[in-house]
């Protein structure tokens, strides 16, 4: 057990990011088996990986839920979370992002950066985290190292800083020259690590040009280095692992390793590279919190008051678990936290260091620990848990907005209310399930971030409940915006009942703004027309009036509105009758004004063989589709096009069965487009 603060430099909490299929559960489970953790290799075509432990994800063969396991490696101990590589799950990676030191991306040698790929490394540069990088599938036909490191200089803009070199291509691949300290690593067949070498004599040339290149780069971000280059000619290795470290820490560059995480090459470099690269809780900065309006800091040290952060739940057959990142303080069994969200004290049950789906009880969690707590019963993903003394709240990980929406009944009407409870639990595990029963229809609407998102849910509902739903067409989240506004609508509300009346009278402009840049609001009054406080009320009735636009009761985004004159009543005006001429005067004026139905669009990369462009290229036109680009890599063509949402729904069955089971896809939301008068509004 660690004791004070100087051990918590032996910890590292990492992340393994990637596109989905490029490698990201066999690295994981090549470090579980390297550090010892597991006995056997665990295979994703064989449904015996450690990680995706979900039945769901061994029918599928992907990951669909964020999985912690805890291994050693050289007296470090390192908290590692598979995150899920589809986008429909990119919450998952959210929720983890939020909690880790730093992380692994992974990209396929032959695909290099694929739109995954782009996405959760955009996702890890809004957290600050910092990475390093891993080409991995160096065996497979097509593989180019240098390639798949031009795309991530070119589509993720960090300055690449590769240090290693493959001895061998495709099937030939079989080791790495570490360019660091001018070592050949080599694994024989079936070897379970690799034995150090010389350089070989025909790869020892094209090795110095390298190792010249990485100083020549490191030496152009790094003062110190830069000294010792200017001096010396050269880089020493102490000196160049110590401004990689701090290269990587500050994201000016990205550390490039290489092998293939399925012939088991390449990661016990990988595994050194994270303990010398990657930072610990020590070098991170201190984690901020509010408290009573006013900032407050807490250093990653074990004797500092508790705070901590609850970023995944999960019910399991033995208890509800809060999986927690501890930010400062120490936590032990039976201990009394405070839910600062909540406003409600907890008694933790049980700490539990994870293991996917097994655990191993601990007495205590201190600060830069990773673990899951038994006993939590209000504390939900985003929760704070702090010292009642030293309360603070942390901010949440951002929760993305669903986009695709399905109807769920059960076929019993005795078994409502156990659906019901079914997808509250749901709900309550991942955030970005929404669920709501629709005003009109009374149905039971379940809204997520994708087709796939809420297969999963469902079929999760089926075999964990035992309930027999059904499933309704899924339906697109619309929106409306203002493509002509209007100025100077006048509204007057007035109301006498024979008590105290109401009065209002505003005259509002609405005008658009750009796509996706929401509502604003300001008052051009002049003369004390409209005293402020109730400007403010106009304001929130023009956002009470956002939730349903004129063309088919969707929110309405992309507008701006100005209140320019008033006039109020000495006993009849009040907060409340100005809040409701905003909110009546502005859904009428966008009755006045000329409205556009905007749709969620996505980009969608499609891998065909090249016999099944043509259909493949007719088939997204008739879905809409924009194509922006095609490229021919490895025998395949790689079409990218956007397509609005709606229209992609069972494209997976149809683009199978025009490419004979042979074509894959992948999409990304791209944001709102307009949508043409014909599409559907409900």
């Amino acid at each position: 057990m660690r004791t004070n603060r100087n051990s918590l430099a032996v910890v590292r909490n990492l992340g393994i990011l990637a596109h989905v299929d490029a490698g990201k559960t066999t690295v994981t489970e090549r470090i579980l088996y390297a550090t010892g953790t597991t006995h056997k290799r665990g295979e994703v075509h064989d449904g015996t990986t450690v990680t995706d432990f979900d039945p769901q994800e061994r029918d599928r063969g992907i990951t669909i839920f964020a999985a912690a396991v805890s291994c050693a490696w050289d007296g470090h101990r390192i908290n590692l979370i598979d995150t899920p590589g589809h986008v429909d799950f990119a919450d998952e990676v959210e929720r983890a992002l939020r909690v880790l030191d730093g992380a692994v991306a992974v990209f396929d040698a032959v695909a290099g950066v694929e739109p995954q790929s782009e996405s959760v490394w955009r996702q890890a540069d809004r957290h600050g985290v910092p990475r390093i990088a891993f080409v991995n599938k160096l065996d497979r036909a097509g593989a180019d190292l240098d390639r798949a490191v031009e795309s991530i200089r070119e589509r993720l803009h960090p300055v690449p800083l590769v240090v290693q070199l493959p001895i061998g291509t495709e099937d030939g691949f079989r080791g790495v020259v570490d360019l660091v300290r001018m070592r050949a690593l080599v694994w024989a067949d079936g070897a379970d690590t690799f034995v150090e070498e010389e350089v070989p004599g025909k790869l020892r040339e094209e090795a110095q040009r390298r190792r010249r290149l990485l100083e020549e780069a490191v030496a152009e971000l790094h003062a110190g280095a830069l000294e010792e280059f200017c001096a010396r000619s050269t880089v020493s290795p102490e000196t160049l692992v110590g401004a990689l470290r701090e290269l990587t820490r500050t994201g000016e560059g990205v550390v490039v390793l290489c092998g293939s995480a399925y012939r088991n090459r390449g990661v016990e470099p990988l595994l050194d590279a994270v303990v010398a690269y990657l930072p610990s809780p020590l070098d991170v900065p201190a984690v901020r919190g509010v408290h009573d309006g006013a900032d407050v800091e807490r250093p990653a040290d074990p004797t500092a008051p508790f705070a901590g952060l609850a970023f995944k739940v999960s019910a399991t057959p033995t208890g509800r678990l809060t999986y927690l990142r501890v930010y400062s303080g120490t936590i032990a069994k039976g201990d009394t936290v405070l839910d600062a969200g909540a406003g409600r004290t907890e008694r933790i049950g049980r700490i539990l260091r994870v293991q996917a789906d097994r655990h191993a009880q601990v007495d205590v969690a201190l600060a830069g620990d990773i673990v899951a707590v038994v006993g939590l019963k209000s504390a939900r993903a985003g929760s704070t848990l702090c010292a009642p003394a030293a309360p603070l709240v942390l901010e949440p990980p951002g929760v993305a907005e669903p986009v695709v929406s399905v109807a769920v009944e059960t076929r019993r009407s005795t078994e409502t209310e156990r659906l019901v409870s079914a997808l509250a639990r749901l709900a309550e595990e991942d955030p970005s399930l929404v669920v709501r029963t629709d005003a009109e229809t009374g149905q039971t609407l379940l809204s997520g971030m994708g087709e796939l998102h809420l297969e999963v849910a469902v079929e999760k509902i089926r075999r964990e409940a035992g309930l027999d739903v059904n499933v309704g067409r899924p339906r697109v989240s619309y929106r409306e915006t203002v493509g002509r506004g209007v100025t100077g609508f006048v509204f007057r509300h007035v109301k006498q009942d024979g008590g105290a009346g109401q009065f209002a009278h505003v005259v509002l402009d609405v005008e658009p703004l750009e796509a996706g840049s929401g509502f604003e609001f300001r008052s051009a009054v002049v003369g004390g027309r409209v005293p402020q406080e109730y400007v403010r009320a106009v304001e929130a009735g023009c956002r009470d009036a956002l939730g349903e636009g004129p063309l088919g009761g969707h929110p309405v985004t992309g507008l701006r509105v100005t209140l320019t004159d008033g006039a109020t009543h000495v006993k009849d005006s009040s907060d409340t009758a100005f809040r409701t001429a905003g909110r009546f005067g502005l859904r009428d004026a966008l009755r006045s004004c000329a409205m556009v139905l905007l749709e969620p669009v996505v980009e969608v990369t499609v891998t065909v063989p090249d016999d099944a462009v043509g259909s493949v290229l007719g088939d997204l036109a008739a879905r809409r589709g924009r194509v922006s680009g095609s490229v021919t890599r490895a025998g395949a063509t790689v079409v990218t096009a956007t397509v609005p949402l709606a229209e992609l729904f069972g494209y997976a069955t149809r683009l199978r069965s025009r490419t004979q089971g042979r074509g894959t896809f992948t999409a990304r939301p791209t944001g709102y487009a307009p949508a043409p008068v014909t599409a559907p509004v409900r």
